[in-house]
């Protein structure tokens, strides 16, 4: 059993949240030993379903998992990962492991969330439109839930300006929902990530969309509300984002407007009122040069811990991989012989050193 297969399988186990998974990698020190045990320490409270569930566990549980992260583009990023989202990570409750499809790295670059009605007005698709293709083409990573209404439009709109974007759904990877958005998730996935710690065939249950909001305030920055209403779900996202004490923010509209109350609720309870792409710029900035900078830490420390492929040869040896036309990551792995586990932060290391850039659809090029 490897690395990815082990953690495959102990996200199919039920009765195991963050916070057992935790220490169970703290006691038995990798996610491949927590599948040789016989007895488990009675602390960790499992119960004996549990248990003969890990004991039981074998690669027909994942089938359908393995033969999805076989395909091109697809990857999983598991908790313990180095390069799990920081951000995330500090967040309450991250996934233990999250599902990927694109370019995992984007995942790694600062990211605001963009939430709203999904009967939206035109005034607050335009405003949507206007706002996300600005900040996009500022560097921002506009992340979202792939809805219709606000959040298809603030997808749209990254692409549109040559940005990244990041979309979290509340289903499994395999499937596209709402249907009407295939050709977007499709796009996305070539421009951007699709993110989800939901396993593959997971259908897109209401009970899911919570879950999956907190993903998305998780990764990002701050949150933008554009529209919302007072019993809409966006407010759950935007008090999840200030209990991650990270900024909120809300575009004002007319006070006739029912999808304008949510947002003057949000700015009575302490958001901060915007009107202006700039102004949401300014708010994170701060923030995107502390996160850039945790990162570069992070990453200098793997290199001294050398817990990845990092020797300046090793370094070389991946680089001679990538050409000056692009590169897919199936190209690179099938050269190099590493898994994207691997891979990943020596590609960022040379994309932060500006030997390669990343491209659309989890290619690269040299530069």
């Amino acid at each position: 059993m490897d690395y990815s297969e082990a953690w495959l399988l102990l996200n199919k186990i039920k009765g195991l949240g963050i916070v057992k998974i935790k220490k169970l990698l703290t006691v038995h020190e990798s996610v491949e030993n927590i599948f040789k045990q016989k007895r488990f320490p009675d602390y960790i409270k499992l119960n004996e379903d549990t248990k003969e569930a890990i004991r039981q566990a074998n690669s027909d549980l994942i089938r359908n998992d393995l033969e999805w992260l076989a395909k091109e583009n697809n990857h999983i990023l598991p908790v313990d990962h180095d390069l799990y989202p920081p951000l995330l990570k500090k967040s309450d409750s991250p996934p233990p492991l999250l599902y990927i499809t694109g370019n995992p790295n984007i995942l790694l670059q600062p990211q605001l969330a963009v939430v709203g009605s999904r009967n939206a007005t035109e005034v607050g698709l335009k405003n949507t439109y206007s706002f996300c293709s600005s900040l996009a083409a500022n560097g921002l990573t506009i992340t979202s839930g792939m809805a219709l209404g606000v959040d298809g439009t603030a997808h749209k709109a990254a692409i549109e300006a040559q940005g990244t974007t990041v979309a979290v759904l509340g289903n499994g990877l395999d499937t596209v929902y709402p249907a009407k958005h295939r050709e977007l998730a499709h796009l996305i996935a070539q421009n951007g990530t699709l993110v989800s710690e939901f396993s593959i065939g997971t259908k897109p249950h209401h009970y899911n969309f919570p879950r999956r909001n907190r993903i998305i305030c998780g990764l990002s920055l701050g949150t933008l509300v554009i529209e919302a209403g007072l019993q809409s779900g966006t407010l759950i996202t935007a008090r999840q984002t200030m209990e991650n004490n990270r900024p909120v923010m809300a575009i004002p509209g007319s006070i006739h407007s029912p999808l304008a109350k949510g947002c003057h609720f949000l700015i009575k309870q302490g958001a901060k009122l915007i009107e202006s792409a700039n102004e949401i710029i300014e708010e994170l900035t701060p923030l995107a040069h502390s996160l850039t900078e945790d990162l570069s830490g992070k990453i200098k420390e793997l290199d001294v811990r050398g817990k990845e492929v990092n020797s300046k040869h090793e370094h070389q040896n991946i680089l001679d991989t990538i050409g000056y036309e692009a590169t897919s990551i199936n190209q690179i792995i099938e050269k190099t012989g590493l898994e994207i586990s691997e891979l990943s932060s020596v590609l960022l290391i040379l994309e932060l050193e500006d030997k390669i850039q990343a491209l659309a659809g989890a290619h690269y090029i040299r530069v």
